[in-house]
């Protein structure tokens, strides 16, 4: 990767119909922090309403964490739809790591760039823009329970393993993938949960993934949140899925 000096991105015109709904939706779940909330993330307060949430994804982040650190060497990591910044800043504490986190929300990118300073860290606000990618090659690809922000996957997929070293991975974690039996409740459900929040829109934002789409993809699952393990300890309810650069 080019050093960190020469590295720059512009701020670029964002979808703002999904970034004023996206931010309305997350005010009222209550999921806009303060700094120094931010800077404990994954750590919050027992008594917040999405405390038992961000106890799950303390786990997940940590497997992640000690998965890429046991790589034992340097890292180039992108970090798509990384929101207010916490788990970009924490894969920036494995040694010898690089983290490039892009969101389309420039309100939690500001407050990210503000409360995360560390120099092997940079965010940017904006979509994928594959022009100012152009070159570069990431090791690692993280979407945290962003995936369901990205459709078609398969063509998501497909153009982010353009942008992976040649044994690169991209790695999907705290996020919900469905069989054809289960999709359309899911899909119910969404809208429900929308209609009833008042933002009926944002389910048009939200798409609800298929295992199947993964065919063809070379991929694992880490993590499933079906199998009797996790449905006996329940605390992986969502997928860990790695896809590796290349087909099957």
């Amino acid at each position: 990767m080019p050093q960190q000096e020469t590295y720059i991105l512009p701020i670029q015109e964002t979808e703002s119909d999904f970034e004023q709904l996206y931010l309305g939706v997350r005010g009222l779940e209550q999921r806009i922090y303060t700094d120094e909330q931010l800077r404990q993330l994954p750590e919050i307060a027992s008594s917040h309403v999405h405390y038992q949430e961000w106890q799950i994804r303390k786990r997940s982040s940590e497997r992640l964490v000690t998965y890429l650190a046991k790589k034992k060497k340097p890292l180039t990591i992108l970090e798509i739809g990384c929101g207010n910044g916490w788990l970009a800043a924490k894969l920036a504490q494995v040694a010898g790591a690089d983290v490039v986190a892009l969101d389309v929300n420039r309100l939690e990118i500001s407050q990210a760039k503000r409360v995360f300073k560390q120099a092997n860290l940079q965010f940017f606000s904006g979509s994928f823009d594959e022009q100012h990618f152009a070159g570069l090659r990431f090791d690692v690809i993280v979407f945290a329970a962003a995936i369901q922000y990205f459709s078609p996957l398969k063509d998501m997929l497909q153009k982010m393993q353009g942008y992976l070293s040649n044994e690169g991975e991209i790695h999907i974690i705290d996020s919900n993938f469905y069989t054809p039996f289960t999709v359309e409740h899911a899909v119910l459900r969404t809208q429900e949960y929308y209609m009833a929040m008042r933002y009926p829109e944002m389910a048009a934002f939200y798409y609800h993934h298929r295992l199947d789409e993964l065919d063809g993809f070379d991929y694992q699952i880490l993590s499933d949140p079906h199998s009797f393990k996790n449905r006996l300890l329940k605390d992986r309810p969502f997928y860990w899925i790695r896809v590796n650069n290349g087909a099957v």
